[in-house]
C-alpha cells in the first residue's frame, strides 16, 4: 500500500486552507515540509496544488518549496527504498536534524511543517475499504 498517495490530498487541503485563512501565498514560506508522503505522494501533492493554482515551485530559484521528510531520510538509489521512508519518525528525525538547524543558522526563516497520517486498520485494508488521510500544519518562523 502506498500511504503517501492516500495522504497527499489531506496535505494539499491543509496547506491550501492555511494559506487561504491567513491570506498568504506559498512563496511566503522558504519551505513547505511534509512528514512522510515519500516520492510518490510528493508528486501527487504538487499536482494537486498546481490544479488549485498554487505552485510549490519557485521559478527564480529553480527549486521546489515543498520538501518531504520521508523522501529525504533515505537515499532511494543507494538504499533501494523506492518511494522513501514512512511513519511519524521521518518528520521528527529530519526536522530535528536538518530543518531546525537551517532555522538556527538563518538559512531558512519560515517553514510550514505539515504532519501527515493515514487512518486505517489491518481489517479495513483487507476489506478493501478506502484509507482516509489526515494532515495538520504548524508554521515556524525564526527571528
Amino acid at each position: 500500500n502506498n500511504m503517501g498517495a492516500a495522504m497527499a490530498p489531506a496535505a494539499a487541503d491543509t496547506i491550501l486552507a492555511h494559506l487561504s485563512d491567513l491570506g498568504l501565498d506559498a512563496n511566503y514560506y522558504d519551505a513547505i515540509v511534509t512528514g512522510d508522503l515519500g516520492l510518490t505522494g510528493s508528486g501527487i501533492l504538487r499536482e494537486l496544488m498546481d490544479l488549485h493554482g498554487c505552485s510549490l515551485y519557485r521559478t527564480e530559484e529553480d527549486r521546489f518549496i515543498h520538501q518531504d521528510c520521508g523522501a529525504m531520510i533515505f537515499d532511494p538509489v543507494k538504499q533501494k527504498t523506492n518511494s522513501g521512508g514512512s511513519g511519524c519518525g521521518c518528520g521528527t528525525a529530519v526536522f530535528a536534524n536538518y530543518f531546525y538547524k537551517q532555522l538556527q543558522y538563518g538559512i531558512l526563516k519560515r517553514i510550514l511543517f505539515v504532519g501527515t497520517g493515514a487512518l486505517m486498520s489491518p481489517i479495513s485494508v483487507k476489506q478493501a475499504e478506502s484509507i482516509s488521510g489526515i494532515a495538520h500544519a504548524v508554521a515556524i518562523e525564526a527571528q
